[in-house]
């Protein structure tokens, strides 16, 4: 699988033009490799050449990490804190061939450190954005990264009902996240993510887990994953505490609720994504809370828990096979509260399945 990965992605360099592309620790370097690498303050880049082994420049500390899973040859050159990372950089940027050519990087994970440690062993090169052929390999999921998708939500989803049943009004949004992150990692996860809102703080699509508790008759939005095998789940539930909603937040939950609903229905392969954001919006707009759902309705999901397709109005894309995205429509009152049903989607050959099953009708908690 890794083999085919790294493959795929120098075939989406050759098309993009690029000869070498340097991978920072993080998403990607993960996808092409199996392997974690957290970015710490020793440099580690692997230099990935359209043609041939990669080449890394690796802390001595972190090498046996990727000697024990190596997936296919690579060429490293190993640096110990008593040297610095220079001789290492100039041994792989001598074979790599740099010198006054162009260098492919992700726009959003290099670091000043690693460039110039780049431009003074390889004099006139050229940075230039490669987002797009990452974006090309990784956006459409294999049968591993969904099966592990899949485990990741179907593990949160019991992890939130375990911890629900032990929620009570006036407990903070603090402690009921301390809860929700006890019962992930009983199931055996990592947690990739909690955020707890309780009445008016619910109003914030993004916002912070308080001290505030979260009283009887208040909106209880809880949006969290945990992570099975570095693929993180990605739901969202809004709840009421203690007792049933009043009239105006009954009528916006069952409006977003069919905003989901009408945003599920309308995925497929060859749909472009903005398609799936009008279906959402349309419902909230058609009731009279328009002003009110104010981001878009999803983004990709994978090694990243916010990464392409992105699900809004004017990307014109198709979805396609393998895609897996989150559509999580929303209405924010300020003041009062905010209600969001978030689903993780997946194109198939024939249409699209939600990932998440946990029940979309309102619910009581903590009676």
């Amino acid at each position: 699988m890794l083999v085919e990965r790294f493959a795929r992605f120098q075939s989406a360099m050759q098309g993009a033009g690029l000869d070498v592309v340097a991978v920072m620790p993080g998403a990607n370097l993960h996808y092409l490799t199996g392997v974690r690498f957290d970015k710490l303050e020793r440099p580690l880049v692997a230099f990935i050449r359209a043609e041939g082994a990669p080449v890394l420049v690796i802390p001595k500390m972190e090498y046996p990490k990727l000697r024990d899973a190596e997936p296919y040859p690579v060429e490293c050159f190993q640096w110990a804190d008593s040297d610095g990372p220079d001789e290492a950089f100039a041994g792989a940027l001598a074979v790599v061939g740099l010198a006054g050519a162009a260098l492919g990087v992700e726009s959003l994970n290099m670091r000043f450190q690693e460039m110039k440690l780049i431009e003074k062993h390889a004099p006139g090169v050229r940075f230039v954005a490669d987002d797009a052929a990452f974006d090309a390999v990784r956006r459409s999921k294999d049968a591993a990264e969904i099966a592990l998708l899949r485990e990741a939500i179907n593990r949160s989803q019991e992890a939130l009902d375990r911890a629900l049943a032990q929620v009570r009004p006036g407990m903070t949004e603090r402690a009921i996240g301390n809860l929700l992150q006890a019962e992930i990692l009983a199931g055996d996860m990592e947690v990739a993510f909690i955020l707890v809102q309780g009445g008016p703080t619910s109003a914030q699509p993004h916002g912070n887990m308080t001290d505030r508790p979260v009283r009887a008759g208040e909106n209880l939005l809880i949006d969290y994953g945990g992570m099975v095998g570095g693929y993180p789940a990605d739901i969202t539930r809004t709840f009421f505490m203690g007792r049933a909603p009043d009239a105006q937040m009954h009528e916006v939950y069952e409006l977003v609720k069919a905003a989901n609903a009408a945003g599920r229905a309308a995925c497929g392969p060859g749909v472009p994504a903005q398609e799936v954001d009008r279906a959402t919006r349309k419902v909230i707009e058609d009731g009279g809370y328009g002003e009110y759902f104010i981001h878009r309705t999803g983004h990709g999901l994978g090694l990243e828990i916010h990464e392409g397709p992105y699900i809004y109005a004017g990307n014109t894309e198709p979805l396609a096979v393998g895609n897996v995205f989150t559509v999580e429509p929303g209405i924010y009152l300020p003041g009062v509260g905010g209600v969001r049903i978030e689903d993780n989607m997946v194109i198939t050959p024939d249409g699209a399945e939600s990932l998440t099953t946990y029940p979309r009708d309102w619910r009581v908690v903590g009676a």
